[in-house]
């Protein structure tokens, strides 16, 4: 089933146009505000390559559960 995504907010114009499992693929780099250093530096740290292993990083989604509960309790 084909999924149409508006990303141009999130990734850098060369990817904004490919298929999510295009971009899911790609470095980090590929995402808006991370440098190829920072790509580097993910990798180093957390074994970190694609935007893929990025979303599904322990730390990076605990993170995010913590911020949604805060958002969502007021805290």
């Amino acid at each position: 089933m084909a999924v149409s995504v508006d990303l141009d907010g999130v990734v850098d114009k060369a990817w904004a146009d490919k298929e999510l499992a295009e971009v899911l693929a790609a470095p980090v780099s590929a995402l808006k505000g991370v440098s190829e250093r920072d790509g580097e530096l993910l990798k180093e740290a957390f074994g970190i390559v694609t935007v893929a292993d990025l979303a599904a990083n322990k730390y990076f989604a605990n993170a995010s559960a913590l911020a949604a509960v805060a958002k969502a309790t007021g805290a």
